[in-house]
């Protein structure tokens, strides 16, 4: 920043010494006088102030005859909903080390989801064309989509630094200097209409949803986008509307996080579903389950579908859990308990699978075979713990017919493979699979007249050493672009297809509620998720659990505090108070299920030409948390209507936002001290920074 900055966290200057030590203890002698502004650090304030992003336009997707539905409808309510961010918290904080070289070379080394992004903003910066930077990753000690574009701040000062002194610069942010610069998943807010008849069949949704994108564009106006295309969720409803706005505050510059706006967008539509369920008296599992897609019917943005298996692992998953006996077990516990009380919810999920920005929907591979029958494969792709390496080595040995010791994976490198597309979007397993195997399948056509000519089944080593003696090229660069997408423009209501297919999976969770503290477990939790023919079924029901679980940090525990709103006045404006593991509570082992099942959905292949006809998991699982909040209400609706003798009063909807803490939890318990607030509204949350 120069003259001005825009948030708390924004990077002024870098110091360099020689150690990390001297460093950090110059960086706190620095004194910086500031003239304070008036500044906006909500969404509502931002809406109050008519502040969104400057050159984004409101997205939107209109389907059928909204304001007639409404017009005509049986019944009709509205609402709205908060949702907090949340911190990537990945083990690994951002980290850069330039090595300077010569002819204005560059060597980088980084903790980064996008290699070729940095390379790309580097060779910018240092005025030097793209191919005398090389960028180089190992591997990342956790992304979540926080390591996709805002590592590209610190690897750019970094290289400054190190040619400005033609010597090797590293920085490793330490994590409260990584939590207040670096931004976090989207904060939202929702507003909806919902009409729908007295059986709960929903005829028409009309929402506006605005993210807190920050001081910055970064990445906001496309998780607008995918949250706008994600909001009717698995329902098939034929008249909907929904515009989204990004909003400028002094907060910085939020980010990707898995899901990338898709699971907020979900959730107001859930919000949605689950407020028509209450006016109606009605379990909200029945509304959501006569609504559920159905093969051939066409999204909001005109895209039909194909092979949709969201009514099969919905009713497998009723079937394994016997939701109608647990309803009735929890209903004679709640009956019998005063002050603990059990909820239940059932939960569906259909996760778009593409980047929504058609160019980036391509990958490319590079496999060497040596003398002695090893192989190395190279691809865009960055392993941050989701297993993509281990699938790659699977699918070249696999068309090699080689155990998989004989191939390797060393790193990710632009001089290797260039322009690659960051690893996010769930897409990388899809895209660089098919690019390996494009690669390998180029090496098997050149050997398969050799192995012919040695009697069609000599040993690999014996194959590898004849093919090279006949001078036979034993490298190979492949390739793969997704096909049939289209580059949706949300902003103009766009019709089209800009996924490639669909995952889907529904997850039941029953949790109990303390109503004297607000302290919840979750006591069970079974999910079932259609990954089309698994590459891995161990890493896939791995990502499942590990994406679930930290769904369910993001909506009952992991709350940002911010100075400067009217709930944290005694903060510094625009100062994130919840840094480490000390104040910013993600799960740990208690918060996992008492009872987690997880099973993949049988005889399922995906039809679209993916990968062995698999399908990507990354991200879908994740919002399948929101079973827990919504069992969380429910819960708290049984504390309700004990306390309320009117009946209006017991079953009248309450506001509950996201994340469910304990405090919110506590307060939406209904007894002789909650009840005495004089404003329901006091246990909400502002517009979440």
């Amino acid at each position: 920043a120069v003259d001005e900055v825009t948030c708390t966290g924004q990077v002024i200057a870098l110091v360099l010494a020689n150690s990390q030590r001297i460093a950090n203890k110059a960086a706190k002698a620095v004194v910086v006088e500031y003239e304070c502004f008036p500044s906006i650090i909500t969404i509502e304030d931002a809406i109050k102030n008519n502040s969104y992003l400057p050159g984004v336009e409101p997205r939107l997707i209109e389907h059928g005859n909204v304001d007639m539905a409404f017009r005509t409808a049986e019944h009709v309510v509205k609402g709205d909903i908060r949702i907090g961010g949340q911190e990537h918290f990945y083990l690994e904080c951002n980290g850069t080390v330039a090595v300077p070289s010569e002819n204005d070379e560059m060597t980088l080394y980084i903790s980064t989801q996008g290699a070729s992004h940095s390379q790309e903003a580097v060779a910018e910066v240092l005025g030097v064309p793209q191919h005398k930077i090389v960028a180089r990753v190992k591997r990342v000690g956790g992304g979540f989509g926080g390591k996709e574009s805002r590592s590209i701040n610190s690897t750019v000062a970094v290289a400054v630094a190190a040619k400005k002194h033609n010597r090797p610069v590293r920085l490793f942010l330490e994590r409260d200097s990584d939590m207040l610069s670096t931004g976090t998943r989207h904060p939202f807010y929702g507003e909806y209409s919902v009409a729908f008849d007295g059986n709960g069949r929903l005829q028409a949704l009309d929402v506006k949803i605005y993210n807190n994108a920050g001081n910055s564009r970064d990445l906001s106006h496309a998780v607008v986008d995918r949250a706008v295309l994600h909001i009717e969720n698995a329902y098939n409803i034929p008249n909907v509307r929904v515009k989204g706005r990004c909003c400028y505050t002094h907060t910085p510059s939020n980010t990707a996080f898995r899901g990338f706006g898709g699971p907020q967008g979900m959730l107001v539509g859930e919000q949605a579903i689950e407020h028509a369920a209450n006016y109606l008296r009605i379990p909200a599992e029945a509304v959501r389950f006569i609504n559920l897609y159905r093969e051939g019917d066409v999204t909001p943005y005109g895209m039909k579908l194909a092979n949709c298996t969201i009514r099969q692992c919905w009713q497998d998953l009723t079937r394994n859990v016997d939701v109608d006996r647990r309803r009735i077990a929890i209903d004679a516990y709640n009956k019998t308990n005063r002050y603990h009380k059990r909820g239940l919810s059932v939960v569906p999920v259909k996760f778009g699978i593409s980047f929504v920005f058609r160019t980036l929907n391509q990958a490319g591979a590079l496999v060497h075979v040596y003398l002695d029958g090893s192989v190395l494969v190279t691809h865009g792709g960055i392993e941050m713990g989701q297993g993509l390496h281990t699938k790659m080595i699977q699918v070249a040995a696999t068309v090699f017919g080689l155990p998989m010791d004989k191939v390797f994976f060393s790193e990710t490198a632009t001089d290797k493979v260039p322009n690659a597309t960051p690893s996010a979007a769930s897409a990388s397993a899809d895209m660089y699979g098919m690019a390996v195997k494009n690669a390998c399948d180029q090496l098997e056509a050149r050997l398969k007249p050799v192995r012919e000519a040695l009697g069609g089944d000599p040993a690999w080593e014996q194959l590898v050493k004849s093919a090279y003696s006949q001078r036979i090229n034993l490298s190979a660069q492949g390739f793969h672009k997704v096909p049939d997408l289209d580059s949706l423009n949300p902003s103009r209501a766009g019709k089209g297809r800009p996924f490639y297919y669909f995952t889907y999976g529904a997850a039941v969770s029953e949790v109990e509620i303390d109503c004297l503290t607000g302290d919840h477990e979750v006591l069970h939790s079974e999910i079932v998720m259609d990954v089309g023919r698994s590459l891995n079924p161990a890493i896939d029901i791995g990502q499942i659990e590990g994406a679930f679980v930290q769904g369910v940090g993001w909506h009952t525990m992991e709350e940002l505090v911010r100075g400067g709103t009217t709930a944290h006045q005694w903060l510094p404006t625009g100062f994130l108070s919840t840094q480490g593991p000390g104040t910013n509570k993600i799960p740990g082992f208690r918060d996992i299920p008492r009872d987690f099942r997880v099973s993949l959905l049988k005889d399922a292949p995906n039809l679209e030409d993916t990968i062995h006809q698999s399908k990507a998991v990354g991200e879908p699982p994740l919002f399948l948390a929101a079973s827990v909040f919504f069992a969380i209400r429910d819960a708290c609706k049984s504390s309700r209507q004990e306390f309320f003798e009117d009946e209006n009063l017991a079953n009248a909807w309450f506001e509950l936002d996201s994340p469910a803490t304990a405090e919110r939890i506590r307060m939406a318990c209904a007894d002789n001290i909650s009840s005495r607030f004089a404003d329901p509204q006091s246990f909400r949350a502002e517009a979440f920074i």
